[in-house]
């Protein structure tokens, strides 16, 4: 797939608010002055998911432009947690967690940005920063802010009129970020909606160390496969590191009204038809389903190229439409007898034993094509799982 890229994918592609657009447009008219285009990213799980792909696309356009992209490894922040789009408070998360979760983000980054383009990418751990400002320096930034600045955000508010906890660690999460941008002297920095309010902590900083205040570019939140946000502590996501087959499933599997969402994940020049086609054809009466088919197709293209978009579009036909098995079912090995709980979390239809009885009590799991709903069955073998749509695993005894 030939991509291409221009100020449209910097400026119009998945956009939702852009502060300072006159500096943006006047810079991106002088590639002889690079911006610094700066996007953080909080290691709180192992991979990245598609919703998080918006922003970096629009830094591999920024990298394809001649700018230089600043990507900052929140091992820091990371560990403090930010609750900008939480209803709770985060949890904070130890040094090694954060180590492990982030390790496997530098090879998921060059799926996206030019690897041809190294020199324009400087990969960044705000620890560097962060971890050596005294407790005075941190007094002195708090004090740019006042305690209504933190307080009047929505979800804040929200949580403490219904009397939940906000911790003070969740007010310093912004100042946190700001001193990102301040290193780095950012001239632009991407972030989701939710992050709008650090995004703009980052200019008050910048001004407030005599630095012209950073460009802010924000895009809406994308819907995960169960049309609530997409989001690794909810497991509704499709990450980079699925196959080609499970991003093509689980792309057909989301509501018919985040279609144009799901468009909006291909840059400009990778979209199978335009945002104003696709909702001519919807009002046209067309079936979703072809068009999630086309857009699963160009998604996984994206990623895996053609010939694994193809692969996967057979496969899916095949499996949904004239109701084939899927090939290659992985084969799980297990001591039997055992109960449907421990063979669905041993074989990894479901992440705990609370989450199998869920799906148990939904009617989602299959045991030889047979609707199993009793926690306490024992299973015999050889046996084929199902769980869900896409989930299949062949059990076979020890």
């Amino acid at each position: 797939m030939k991509l291409t890229f221009s100020s449209r994918d910097v400026l119009e592609w998945n956009t939702d608010e852009v502060i300072d657009t006159h500096g943006v447009l006047k810079a991106l008219e002088n590639p002889a002055t690079p911006l610094r285009v700066k996007l953080g990213i909080d290691p709180t799980s192992s991979n990245l998911h598609l919703g998080r792909t918006i922003p970096l696309w629009r830094l591999r356009a920024f990298q394809e432009m001649g700018h230089h992209v600043d990507i900052v490894i929140g091992d820091f922040t990371g560990r403090v947690g930010d609750t900008s789009d939480k209803d709770a408070e985060r949890p904070m998360l130890s040094q090694e967690e954060v180590e492990k979760n982030y390790q496997s983000y530098f090879d998921q980054i060059w799926m996206i940005l030019n690897p041809e383009k190294r020199d324009q990418v400087t990969i960044h751990l705000n620890s560097t920063w962060l971890g050596k400002l005294s407790f005075y320096e941190v007094a002195e930034l708090a004090d740019i802010f006042s305690v209504n600045d933190f307080v009047k955000r929505e979800l804040i508010a929200r949580r403490l009129e219904s009397g939940k906890r906000v911790s003070l660690r969740e007010q310093l999460y912004p100042l946190m970020q700001g001193c990102d941008s301040v290193a780095l002297r950012s001239d632009v920095e991407l972030g989701g909606t939710d992050q709008r309010f650090n995004l703009l902590a980052g200019r008050a900083l910048l001004e407030n160390a005599g630095l012209r205040p950073q460009a802010i570019i924000t895009n809406d939140l994308i819907a995960g496969t169960d049309g609530r946000k997409m989001s690794s502590s909810w497991g509704n996501v499709i990450a980079l590191v699925d196959s080609a087959e499970e991003k093509f499933g689980k792309v057909l599997s989301i509501a018919d009204e985040v279609l144009p969402q799901y468009l909006g994940l291909l840059p400009f020049s990778a979209q199978p038809f335009t945002s104003e086609v696709l909702a001519q054809r919807l009002a046209a009466g067309e079936n979703p389903r072809d068009l999630k088919l086309a857009i699963a197709w160009s998604i996984v293209t994206l990623y895996h190229g053609e010939e694994a978009a193809d692969h996967a579009k057979a496969g899916w036909v095949a499996q949904f439409s004239e109701h084939q098995l899927p090939e290659n079912i992985e084969e799980v090995v297990l001591s039997l007898p055992t109960d449907i709980v421990s063979v669905m979390v041993d074989a990894g239809g479901a992440s705990t034993r609370s989450d199998a009885k869920r799906l148990l009590e939904q009617g989602g799991v299959r045991i030889d094509g047979a609707v199993v709903t009793d926690f306490k069955q024992e299973i015999s073998v050889p046996a084929l799982l199902q769980v869900g749509k896409r989930h299949y695993r062949k059990i076979i005894a020890a």
